[in-house]
């Protein structure tokens, strides 16, 4: 426990702590005496105050704090700070003058905050990502608007800009055999290696996996969990085709095969999506996970067993139209499962738990009701004989 401590406090420093933002301010040249608050230029005549502190002696603490959460980024520095420079709160907003900041009272201390979710990232101005082989670069601008006098503006205009670094992040997971409770893949898209997991869970809590080879029975649920384990939380991933086979080889020609999904859209039935957050009815192409259940069934031909096959497409985070599968159309193509772009995870075997039918109940049904009429037709002929037998003594003593 204790070494898992230390790896959660690591993995908080990384996300928490890769941020940059740079605010500069004005201030006195006579009262500049201290080089951590203030900075003099080389002619000597003028000074700004250094990242987070503000005033003619540069001696107030803006206090501002940049958080960078795994769904969201927000930035936020006390009132006074912006009152100082005469900026009031309804002038602050991201380039997206519709993104705009909120008062906030924290530790007693009024502050200004602004917030946004990451799928408001593009929405609200933000800059296109940049990425290199370790880490995803988020920039924002918190603006102000311009105090008008006439036709003058003599008060400055603030301008934070921020940066959320996030690095990649592999998460644990608990030691399952990789085979065959799990089926991996990685896809290289533009510079980054992507990991895709497949595997099968118990329940719709989807916290219980399956640690060997499940067997489930005619029409149960299967819960079907396909996600991006690294980079997490990056990426959209949309499950495009999922079928079944007897064979272990997806694009086998013998046997029989069965879709379940084709071009992101359900091909059977019983397929229902669920909402990572909750157990509830979910779309496909939202997320890096997607989950789904279909209800078990088996092929005609022995043996009772089948194997799973899925592709899977990726798509950056910010393009939501390529992840979001066209299930409106009437006509519907062949899946096509040796796309290049597309990622491949099989999963296998299934077995099918068949319940034997006791054979009480086939003598039941069928050895009883031969032998009742056997019986029957027993009792018959006994009965036929003994009439005879008494018509024949009754004409004997009548010829007596």
């Amino acid at each position: 426990m204790i070494q898992m401590g230390l790896k959660l406090r690591v993995v908080l420093v990384l996300l928490l702590g890769f941020t940059r933002q740079r605010v500069d301010g004005l201030c006195s040249v006579q009262h500049c005496n201290d080089r951590t608050r203030c900075v003099l230029s080389k002619d000597q005549r003028s000074c700004k105050c250094t990242i987070g502190y503000y005033a003619d002696q540069c001696d107030k603490n803006a206090n501002i704090k940049v958080m960078c959460g795994r769904d969201h980024m927000a930035i936020r520095a006390t009132e006074d700070f912006f009152k100082y420079h005469n900026v009031s709160l309804e002038s602050l907003h991201f380039p997206n003058k519709s993104c705009r900041a909120q008062r906030e009272v924290v530790d007693g201390v009024p502050h200004y905050m602004s917030r946004i979710s990451k799928d408001q990232y593009r929405t609200c101005g933000g800059k296109p990502l940049e990425k290199n082989h370790t880490h995803i670069f988020y920039s924002l601008s918190l603006l102000s608007e311009p105090r008008v006098n006439g036709n003058i503006v003599r008060d400055p205009l603030i301008k934070i800009n921020f940066t959320c670094i996030h690095p990649y992040v592999k998460r644990a997971s608990l030691t399952f055999p990789v085979i065959p409770s799990s089926s991996e893949t990685v896809m290289h898209v533009d510079e980054l290696d992507a990991t895709i997991q497949m595997m099968l869970y118990t329940d719709d809590s989807y916290s219980k996996a399956h640690s060997s080879a499940p067997t489930i029975e005619l029409r149960d649920k299967v819960y079907v969990e396909v996600t991006v384990t690294e980079p997490a939380d990056f990426f959209l991933l949309m499950v495009s085709g999922c079928w079944a086979t007897q064979s272990p080889q997806p694009n086998t020609t013998e046997g029989y095969v069965h879709t379940l999904l084709q071009h992101g859209c359900v091909d059977d039935q019983t397929v229902s999506f669920f909402n990572v957050s909750a157990a509830q009815s979910g779309r496909n192409g939202e997320s890096s996970t997607v989950r789904f259940s279909f209800d078990m069934f088996r092929f005609l031909a022995e043996p009772p067993e089948l194997y799973l096959h899925c592709t899977v497409q990726l798509c950056e985070p910010d393009d939501h139209e390529s992840c979001t599968p066209n299930c409106n159309s009437i006509s519907k193509r062949e899946a096509v499962r040796a796309d290049p772009t597309l990622g491949l995870l099989s999963y296998g075997p299934i077995r099918i738990e068949i319940p034997d039918r006791p054979q009480s109940n086939i003598l039941m049904t069928v050895v009883l009701p031969v032998a009742g009429v056997w019986t029957v037709g027993f009792f018959l002929i006994i009965l036929i004989t003994v009439v005879k037998a008494s018509s024949r003594r009754l004409a004997k003593m009548g010829e007596q």
